[in-house]
């Protein structure tokens, strides 16, 4: 056993610190030579024993799904050329990278044989028979894409450029537990792949969203507040056993800050995405990159204390969370009590949109206790935008006006200056645009390219 690597970007450090295109000799150097530098590039977990290869190092790690190929072809960098879809020809890609013709020419050759890319046309001539041009294949395989929340579970099938093909939804409550949720997940990846003429043989991975705290490193959730008997299941084990891909789980908000991030704000770098539904949390997204911190649960703001809530009891076993006062299960409850007729969020929404005064007040006092807590975040990590999203966000303007009065209010001129708050562009997809990003960062990535072709 060497140094355990956790985290999805091993394999490209490694990539980076040994330069295996041109000093293939580097490779066989220990990971107590090369810990300084992947101690700076990568904010992620590691853990000591003896010294071991930069092999094994990579193995340790990923959710157990993910194999370093066992021979390095290059190709599997040069691809990350053309994940952008713009076409380029062969002397191109040379250009960029600095390699041989004949070396480009080899490992397009390869990229084409793995389907990964095609031709896409020719470039104008400056003289002689046009070059070919390349791009991206993203109909070469699909990822599946699920989001499983308290009270309703979503799959889609999308293609590697994270377009949905098709998709399903079930009333399905996680709290049906593991054996009842993952059987549905398994039924609905079969036959959303039939009913788009694909089989498992296309499937290259999978990417689930999960609806409590999730240990990164092994894709099993931890102590789940709303999910009983979910405890420590080994959900991507038990998922690709049945499916036969890898499998990336994640807590579900972050993966929807993920997908609101890259598909409606790609250019926001610093990006706090929150989620008021029948619970509270935050996904971060801080200099382009989801933060998930030393165990996966950075954001879980739901469970903060607030001032005012001391004695109200919350499902985390805990008094006073925000979560206990604030969600979409918290507004219903206390609506109830004056006795209207509100079980969800989604009949909180309901009552809004119709009209009735007490449930308006209702949402924009938990956008305010919700505010409080997020002018810390604001304190604490100055982001550029705070998106809201779940079902209390569709309740017209009261949420996000409570957040904004109190966020403005509360927080230094200079952290709010260019902040803003807005509701979810990707609305209901978020989760799902999340997961299928998450997979497909996966089986893109160098290291996975590479054991496709290998």
């Amino acid at each position: 056993m060497g140094w355990a690597w956790s985290g999805l970007r091993a394999g490209r450090v490694i990539a980076a610190l040994t330069n295996c295109r041109t000093r293939t000799s580097r490779t066989s150097r220990t990971v107590r030579d090369l810990l300084p530098l992947a101690k700076h590039k990568c904010r992620t977990a590691w853990t000591k024993a003896a010294d071991a290869d930069v092999t094994s190092w990579f193995t340790d790690g990923v959710q157990d799904v993910v194999k370093l190929p066992q021979r390095h072809t290059g190709a599997g960098e040069l691809f990350q050329l053309l994940r952008d879809g713009r076409p380029r020809t062969r002397a191109d890609l040379a250009a960029a990278t600095g390699q041989a013709r004949s070396t480009i020419a080899a490992r397009v050759d390869m990229l084409m044989a793995a389907g990964l890319i095609s031709p896409a046309g020719e470039a104008t001539s400056t003289g002689g028979r046009p070059p070919t041009t390349f791009a991206f294949c993203p109909s070469a395989k699909v990822v599946l894409a699920v989001e499983l929340g308290a009270t309703h579970a979503r799959a889609a099938i999308t293609d590697l450029g994270s377009t949905v093909l098709a998709e399903t939804e079930s009333p399905l409550a996680i709290a049906e537990g593991p054996q009842v949720v993952l059987d549905w997940v398994v039924t609905a990846a079969r036959t959303l792949l039939a009913e788009h003429g694909r089989d498992l043989g296309d499937l290259a991975g999978v990417g689930v969203g999960l609806p409590g705290p999730v240990e990164h490193s092994t894709g099993r959730p931890i102590n789940p507040p709303i999910m009983p008997a979910w405890d420590d299941v080994d959900v991507p084990g038990i998922l690709a056993a049945q499916l036969h891909a890898p499998v990336l789980v994640d807590n579900d908000v972050n993966l929807m800050a993920l997908g609101e991030h890259r598909t409606a704000w790609p250019d926001v770098d610093d990006l706090l995405f929150v989620k008021v539904a029948t619970g509270i949390g935050s996904g971060v997204i801080c200099d382009g990159d989801l933060r998930r911190g030393a165990q996966g649960t950075a954001g879980d703001i739901g469970h903060i204390a607030v001032p005012g809530a001391e004695g109200v009891p919350c499902r985390c076993g805990n008094v006073g969370c925000l979560e206990a006062v604030a969600s979409g299960h918290a507004v219903a409850a206390a609506l109830t009590r004056q006795g209207l007729t509100a079980a969800t969020g989604a009949d909180v929404v309901a009552l809004v949109r119709s009209g009735d005064l007490a449930a308006s007040r209702a949402v924009r006092q938990a956008g305010r206790e919700i505010g409080a807590v997020l002018a810390a975040c604001v304190s604490l990590l100055n982001p550029s935008m705070i998106v809201i999203g779940g079902i209390l966000a569709e309740a017209g303007e009261h949420l996000i006006a409570g957040i904004r009065e109190v966020v403005y209010s509360r927080t230094l001129p200079l952290a709010t200056q260019h902040l803003r708050i807005v509701t979810s562009q990707a609305r209901s997809q978020v989760g799902i645009l999340g997961a299928s990003a998450m997979a497909v960062d996966h089986v893109l990535s160098p290291e996975a390219v590479d054991a496709l072709i290998a």
